[in-house]
């Protein structure tokens, strides 16, 4: 009984979500701080990818992510409020594990062979992508409402963060509110670009040949503006 309210309570909260401009991040009522908890976490999330995967995000429901991981309903409800925070969490870990990738790259972009280092870290992000089709589905479903999509900025955001901060020897004198700017911009054309690589009936490799162009031409000409430009570094990163 207790627990079919709560899922009636929850269907009540992901229409309001629907229907709101909420822009607060979207987090899990609390974390896991014991083993034993963190397996149930981990379990809810793994069968919550398998299942957007298997039905996309229009059919995906609370209840049956809790029965695919063989929990109750109410363990669920524990750590999620609802779908859509269970959404932001996937994505959220989407995003860290793709910084923790590009933390191993990292002191490679100010070499004179930043190219070959652009080039070969989009073919394993590009990799990340054709083996995990769950990616694309978790992208779609932030797309679902005001509140996801508001969380998911700021997702980007703290990934543009460090992209920002290894972008500093590339254009040394770019102010850092424009290098910040061209961060959110390249974070945004990746991911955007990655989802339509794996789009059905889209050649993923030539998506991803066109993503590199971009990217190129893009940094190419920032890093000419940057050496170009007069001041400081100092004075720049002041600006």
């Amino acid at each position: 009984m207790e627990s079919s309210a709560r899922a009636q309570s929850s269907r009540r909260l992901d229409a309001a979500l629907e229907s709101t401009a909420q822009t607060q991040e979207l987090m899990p009522r609390r974390r896991p701080t014991q083993e034993r908890s963190q397996r149930k976490f981990d379990a809810l999330l793994q069968a919550s990818r398998e299942l957007l995967s298997d039905v996309g995000f229009e059919s995906f429901t609370c209840e049956e992510v809790a029965s695919r991981a063989e929990l109750p309903i109410g363990t669920l409800y524990q750590f999620f409020a609802n779908k859509y925070v269970i959404v932001c969490e996937l994505n959220r870990q989407d995003l860290v594990g793709v910084q923790q990738e590009l933390a191993e790259f990292d002191g490679e972009v100010p070499s004179l062979d930043w190219v070959r280092f652009l080039n070969n870290f989009v073919d394993h992000m590009a990799g990340m992508w054709m083996t995990d089709p769950s990616r694309r589905e978790v992208w779609l479903a932030m797309q679902s409402t005001p509140s996801t999509r508001a969380t998911g900025v700021i997702h980007e955001r703290e990934f543009a963060d460090q992209v920002s901060r290894m972008l500093g020897p590339l254009t040394p004198r770019t102010p850092r509110h424009r290098r910040n700017l061209m961060a959110q911009v390249l974070v945004h054309i990746v991911y955007s670009m990655l989802n339509f690589s794996v789009q059905d009936g889209q050649s993923h490799e030539d998506a991803v040949a066109e993503l590199k162009r971009i990217m190129m031409a893009y940094l190419l000409v920032a890093e000419k503006e940057s050496r170009r430009s007069g001041g400081s570094a100092t004075d720049n990163e002041q600006a």
